[in-house]
């Protein structure tokens, strides 16, 4: 499969028999500076529908998966749950929904807005996770230290940081700096694209991060 971070928390995952998957497709939006979202895709994964998220006129006509619960599309199951987007229950952000599926193989988990530690029984719901798409940059989901812990109890073979404050990102949280401190396994790609192939995951966690394509 290949990965493309378009930024934010947007990212488009071509599966080897061509299907197009795309999550959280940005709109115009406050403080956010990418470029607009032009691809096609055939299904459009949505955490939430905030327009930071959801929002971009994603050509091609693709069918939507949002919610908790099982949903299956084509050769592709999906599996959502329940989150928040707070501390709070909700109450202060709303609802935020955990997507895990597997393409090619390979079990991928985006965490979306997270804005709280998994409790243990969400952790056994996620299970095993070969890529793990996670937001860092605190403020308005989890924070850095957070992040980490997450991603200690998940134990990915590679961890993809999004949601973060860069170039195009103004918003009031850090950079991606903050989560990589005192990590190993850290990989700076200067692409915005990424192959992963099962029989080629890495046996110790790689944190891969990817220049945003847009």
């Amino acid at each position: 499969m290949k990965f493309r971070w378009l930024g934010h928390s947007s990212f488009l995952i071509t599966a080897d028999d061509g299907t197009r998957i795309i999550t959280d497709p940005y709109g115009i939006y406050p403080d956010l500076h990418y470029a607009q979202i032009e691809e096609a895709a055939d299904i459009m994964v949505v955490t939430h529908k905030h327009g930071d998220h959801f929002g971009a006129k994603v050509r091609g006509n693709p069918k939507l998966v949002t919610g908790a619960g099982g949903k299956r599309v084509g050769n592709i199951e999906f599996k959502g749950m329940d989150t928040y987007h707070d501390t709070a229950k909700g109450s202060q952000r709303g609802a935020n929904t955990v997507f895990c599926f597997t393409v090619d193989g390979v079990r991928l988990c985006h965490l979306g807005d997270l804005g709280h530690e998994l409790s243990a029984s969400e952790i056994a719901q996620i299970g095993q996770v070969d890529v793990l798409m996670i937001p860092v940059g605190g403020y308005y989901t989890i924070d850095a230290a957070t992040a980490s812990k997450i991603c200690d109890r998940l134990k990915p073979k590679v961890i993809i940081p999004m949601h973060y404050r860069n170039d195009k990102c103004s918003f009031p949280i850090t950079g991606v700096e903050e989560f990589l401190k005192g990590k190993s396994g850290v990989k700076r790609i200067n692409t915005s694209d990424l192959e992963i192939k099962v029989k080629q995951l890495p046996r110790a966690t790689e944190i891969i991060v990817l220049k945003h394509a847009l």
